[in-house]
């Protein structure tokens, strides 16, 4: 896997409005937000997409939900918010590192637009 942003933010040599931390994964806001809230939640393992994902990542992803959950509620995101994940490039992934996007602050309708 080659180096991406994500990791350059994990390793602090780039800057990012860091919202939370811990040892397994790391949440900040997008630069581009899609809504008024948009934060994005990063394992510091270096996956490069869903599909990559190994069956020994299982605690790993649950523990990025319960992360959305908890970094949601800490936005004030009490009347609801999208989790979005994209996977390789006809999904929409833009960063080869799995993110989860958190996008809430206004009524989200669907299909997204």
């Amino acid at each position: 896997m080659t180096d991406t942003i994500f990791g350059k933010i994990i390793r602090r040599e780039i800057p990012a409005n860091i919202v939370y931390e811990d040892d397994l994964c790391l949440a900040f806001t997008d630069v581009n937000p899609q809504a008024p809230t948009h934060i994005l939640v990063i394992p510091k393992k270096p996956i490069p997409k869903l599909e990559e994902a190994q069956e020994d990542d299982q605690n790993l992803l649950g523990h990025l939900l319960v992360t959305v959950k908890k970094v949601a509620q800490q936005a004030g995101l009490n009347n609801g918010y999208r989790v979005v994940i994209n996977n390789g490039n006809d999904g929409g992934q833009t960063v080869d590192h799995l993110h989860l996007h958190i996008l809430g602050g206004r009524s989200l309708s669907w299909p997204p637009g």
